[in-house]
């Protein structure tokens, strides 16, 4: 779980480089600190839709937001349903994961560096993070960490969860952060504290964010006309590669090639403009270190019908619970 920098929007200057000339109309659908906003404002777009769940960052913005008059527009919502709020949009940009505002603020419980309630609710509403901590049976916490944090020792940690929730509740980030610690290796120099990943895993699993990468996906592709651009700035390798299965199912990169022509399917929705994940460079990492894993990737809006949305062709990781197949 990567940590930003307050108000400094991750690669900003190839996101701008990758979509320009930026005019019409645009969504911010992971508003945050407003840092994306102000950069497409700044490049030339006419209207930027600002959406965000998470109320903190819709009142911060207030302060601001007149600065710009009606060519910026405030809407509280998850942007899983970005195309309730927009259509025939000439960009979307979403910033994925948790943000420099909510990790600086201990009582909002992302961080295993600050004590404070374990919560990680980016909508400040629904079951918490100690809510998962505390409910969910060993099996199923266990299949939380691996497959939303890739922690190769999550039955170890599960087991540990498990066992110390007996004892009393786990109710604070620096007590599950001990917990989880205990299971691992003490770090070398260099290395990431050893909650990183669980802490990772139970923040996607409380905020549902892999279901709602996929959903915002398809609904972007629903939103946007045709040449506009889709941008998305994700920070770990699970993100990621649902992003680049997204363009590669939906992307002329997915009808074969001479030597193994694919089989005749819908007609491809997006074309790529960034062929790779585009990184950070020397400069911007010397001016925000946090950037270090942030990626980039880019496509433009074919005039194809959408697609329906296949999460087992995203290679969305799927948790198997009791009574209920997700």
């Amino acid at each position: 779980m990567e940590e930003r920098a307050p108000h400094i929007p991750v690669l900003l200057r190839p996101l701008l480089a990758a979509c320009a000339p930026v005019s019409g109309r645009w969504l911010d659908g992971t508003f945050g600190a407003g840092g994306y906003a102000r950069g497409l404002l700044a490049a030339g777009a006419d209207l930027v839709i600002g959406v965000d769940q998470d109320p903190l960052a819709l009142e911060m913005a207030a302060g601001w937001a007149g600065e710009h008059g009606d060519r910026l527009r405030l809407v509280a919502g998850n942007f899983r349903h970005l195309d309730d709020y927009a259509q025939d949009l000439d960009g979307i940009v979403l910033d994925l994961g948790v943000s420099s505002m909510q990790l600086d603020q201990a009582d909002r419980g992302f961080s295993f560096q600050k004590d404070g309630p374990l919560d990680m609710r980016m909508s400040q509403s629904g079951p918490s993070a100690a809510d998962l901590v505390n409910e969910t049976d060993e099996a199923e916490l266990a299949d939380i960490l691996y497959l939303y944090g890739e922690e190769r020792a999550s039955r170890r940690i599960a087991r540990a969860i498990v066992e110390a929730r007996k004892a009393a509740p786990i109710t604070t980030t620096l007590r599950l952060a001990e917990i989880v610690a205990r299971c691992l290796p003490r770090p070398k120099p260099g290395q990431s504290h050893p909650a990183t990943r669980s802490f990772q895993a139970i923040r996607i699993a409380v905020n549902a964010e892999f279901d709602a990468l996929a959903e915002g996906l398809a609904a972007a592709e629903r939103a946007l006309k045709p040449g506009g651009k889709l941008a998305v700035v994700t920070f770990h390798s699970l993100e990621d590669r649902i992003v680049k299965r997204f363009f590669q199912t939906r992307s002329t990169e997915s009808q074969g090639n001479r030597y193994a022509p694919s089989a005749a399917g819908p007609v491809p929705s997006f074309t790529l403009v960034t062929r790779r994940a585009v990184g950070p460079d020397d400069e911007e990492l010397a001016q925000n270190p946090r950037a270090r894993s942030a990626r980039l990737r880019v496509g433009q809006r074919s005039a194809a019908p959408a697609h329906p949305l296949d999460l087992a062709a995203l290679d969305v990781p799927m948790i198997r619970r009791k009574g209920g197949r997700r």
